[in-house]
């Protein structure tokens, strides 16, 4: 067997395109890895943030509601509670509209 695993370096040397081939495969392998490292990177970075934005002291919910969904125009926030009822502040915090979803 250790006549077999000796061969390939004159093989190597008989055919230029292997040393090519073997230069394609070690770099799609470096970049591949750079790529998964920044991927990982990413998705740690993007998880770390809450995932809704946290209501201005002037914004106060109807009693018993907590906010499910929280969007930010803008001129106006609106909230959609647990209740699935959608709320429309404008920016100072006061409540403009309520509309109960069907």
């Amino acid at each position: 067997m250790s006549d077999d695993d000796s061969g390939w370096k004159e093989a190597a040397k008989a055919v230029p395109e292997l040393r090519f081939l073997k230069m394609l495969v070690t770099g799609l392998t470096l970049v591949m890895g750079f790529g998964i490292v920044a991927i990982v990177a990413l998705l740690w970075i993007r998880m770390g943030q809450p995932m809704l934005p946290e209501l201005p002291d002037s914004i106060a919910l109807p009693e018993g509601a907590t906010a499910e969904a929280v969007t930010f125009a803008r001129d106006w926030i609106v909230v959609v509670t647990d209740g699935g009822e959608v709320l429309l502040y404008d920016r100072e915090g006061s409540l403009k509209d309520r509309v109960q979803s069907p």
